[in-house]
């Protein structure tokens, strides 16, 4: 259990205000300040946090929720951190409990890391996946000379027009509506790139600024070869290393970005609580937004 006072301080919801709070406290918990992707979350989630007496904030997390406003389809929980001083003295468990019973019937999911998945699992969360991180510098296939035509993937920027293809293409792989998520992405992301085949948006994937690396999420593809189509243009327009966290299950693609310069960092445990497994086409669904968000 909390020590008494900290089982005392209240639990609040966080706004755009305590943006340099909840970077100070991911900076000290040895975390990038990352307040481009704080800023990203607290706009499109929802931010619960407690804050110490002594300034700053004790604990932090946020829940981004997917489909209708007034029943979300799914709820995801990242950034859950607490302040190296309050650490293991219960106060993480008390804002997790808080978030599980506030958002009530709704279906949760969330990427644990090997620290974090004993309390998750306390919780009554279960391991339904595993996704891999990646990060290096990209270096792009030689040209083959092949006996015959090889079967190029077109990408391009996206514009203002493919929107709706592109939500439809995101809502049949991720199982639910992710409007407030993909309409953010031209602002918070610095590409955002579609593949087409026919005239037909096939794939999608933005690359955002974090710190020094430009994330490769999310990313939804038709198709391994789709899939590396947006990577490879994405990596043609940056000099940054690319990070980028994808769901085990594609074995090609990740021997296929181990190969041209990327190196496994870690893995994550994709758990899940109230439902076996998450909605969607787990084969079109490559690289989350952020693990924070799914």
């Amino acid at each position: 259990m909390p020590t008494p006072s900290l089982a005392s301080l209240p639990i609040r919801r966080l706004t755009l205000r305590d943006l340099a709070a909840c970077a100070d406290l991911s900076e000290d918990r040895g975390w990038p300040r990352e307040e481009h992707k704080w800023g990203f979350l607290l706009t499109a989630g929802k931010g619960y946090g407690v804050d110490d007496p002594e300034g700053g904030l004790v604990s932090a997390c946020v829940v981004t929720e997917y489909g209708p406003q007034e029943h979300p389809a799914l709820a995801a929980i990242g950034m859950v951190l607490v302040a190296e001083r309050h650490a293991r003295q219960g106060v993480g468990r008390r804002l997790m409990r808080h978030v599980v019973s506030a958002m009530g019937t709704t279906p949760l999911t969330l990427h644990a890391t090997p620290y974090g998945r004993p309390l998750y699992e306390e919780l009554g969360f279960k391991a339904t996946g595993r996704a891999e991180m990646v990060r290096g510098h990209f270096t792009p296939e030689e040209p083959r000379t092949p006996a015959g035509p090889q079967p190029k993937v077109t990408t391009r920027a996206a514009n203002a027009e493919d929107l709706a293809a592109i939500l439809r293409l995101d809502e049949q792989a991720f199982g639910t509506d992710r409007t407030h998520i993909v309409t953010r992405l031209p602002a918070f992301a610095d590409q955002l790139r579609v593949a087409e085949e026919g005239g037909q948006i096939i794939g999608y994937a933005a690359a955002w600024p974090n710190m020094d690396t430009h994330v490769v999420g999310p990313l939804i593809a038709r198709d391994t070869a789709v899939a590396k189509a947006l990577i490879a243009s994405l990596a043609a327009h940056t000099d940054r290393p690319l990070r980028t966290d994808i769901d085990v299950r594609h074995t090609e693609l990740l021997t296929w970005v181990k190969e041209r310069g990327l190196a496994a960092v870690g893995f994550n445990a994709v758990m899940t609580y109230g439902i076996t497994e998450l909605p969607g086409d787990w084969s079109r669904r490559f690289a989350p937004v952020t693990v924070a968000a799914g």
